[in-house]
């Protein structure tokens, strides 16, 4: 069975402003100094995803600057542009239609293209499991990030942690918790960060739109049968704008978990999200006063900052 990689970058990076903007988002930039974000997002797929199988979905505005940036990289024909932002059920519908229609029905490996991971070979090798898991099983597989503290960042998934094997059944996922709710889900040991990293036959993640959310699945149909034709283009920007804005999570996702259709594979590989300015400190070390210094930089009488030049 093929497999595809799907990177998800097209957000606008609101939260690293001034430094980011719309034509220049934050996976656009280089934060962590080992190059831009939606590079190093590249490398780890090609990890397990062949060159030629790897898309980036993001916006018609920042679409030719990424076709610059990761030139070498990933092919101009795989870089699939939105033509408005309509949340991830749709970005994640239009890359697996643009798949099943021009290329053929596979595996796909979803990942946003903002995350930082410490661990790139633990990642790698709990994705090769989800890919057979998702080849063998009609199910919706996702990642689930072994957490280390209570934190209020990220949602939660709920997961038998005593079934046997590596891969888990998810009873639920969580939204963001307060620190009190959080706390108690590390100490029952029942939940996971919420990575937002999905594995799944494209023909399946179609199927579960259709059932859930079925006005999204009908306007999806409606680009996917003018895909290879004159009328691509045309219809692509009169459907995709007035499509509803969902989230994967509450479109399919949750609903699924319901039916016992969603399975985890628990990642301990030192992720993390990087939303805004206060996640530097994982990108970088503090000094003595608990400030982050980035680039060419002094700090005088400050603490607890972020110093970017």
């Amino acid at each position: 069975m093929n497999h595809y990689g799907v990177i998800m970058a097209g957000g606008g990076g609101t939260r690293f402003w001034p430094l980011s903007r719309q034509r220049k988002p934050k996976q656009m930039l280089d934060l962590s100094g080992n190059g831009l974000m939606i590079n190093e997002a590249v490398e780890r797929m090609a990890e397990v995803i062949g060159k030629s199988n790897i898309f980036i979905v993001t916006s018609e505005l920042q679409a030719p600057d990424m076709i610059v940036a990761t030139a070498g990289k990933v092919f101009p024909r795989n870089i699939l542009s939105e033509p408005a932002a309509r949340n991830t059920a749709t970005c994640i519908g239009y890359s697996a239609m643009e798949i099943l229609k021009k290329y053929g029905d596979g595996v796909m490996v979803i990942t946003p293209a903002d995350h930082y991971i410490e661990n790139v070979e633990a990642l790698t090798e709990v994705i090769g499991k989800a890919i057979l898991t998702a080849e063998e099983n009609d199910r919706l597989v996702t990642i689930g990030i072994t957490p280390d503290s209570p934190s209020t960042a990220f949602g939660y998934i709920r997961y038998d942690k005593n079934a046997e094997g590596r891969v888990k059944p998810v009873l639920g996922f969580k939204e963001k918790p307060d620190l009190q709710i959080a706390s108690e889900y590390i100490a029952s040991g029942e939940y996971l960060w919420n990575s937002g990293m999905f594995i799944w036959k494209a023909s399946l993640i179609l199927e579960k739109i259709k059932e859930y959310a079925p006005d999204i699945y009908s306007d999806l149909e409606k680009i996917g049968n003018a895909m290879n034709t004159p009328e691509e283009q045309e219809v692509l920007h009169d459907v995709y704008p007035n499509i509803r804005k969902m989230s994967i999570d509450y479109a399919v996702m949750e609903p699924s978990a319901s039916r016992g259709d969603v399975l985890v594979l628990p990642c301990d590989c030192g992720w993390n999200d990087v939303g805004a300015w206060d996640t530097m400190s994982v990108l970088h070390e503090k000094d003595e006063n608990g400030n982050v210094l980035v680039g060419d930089v002094t700090a005088i009488d400050a603490e607890g900052s972020v110093l970017y030049s």
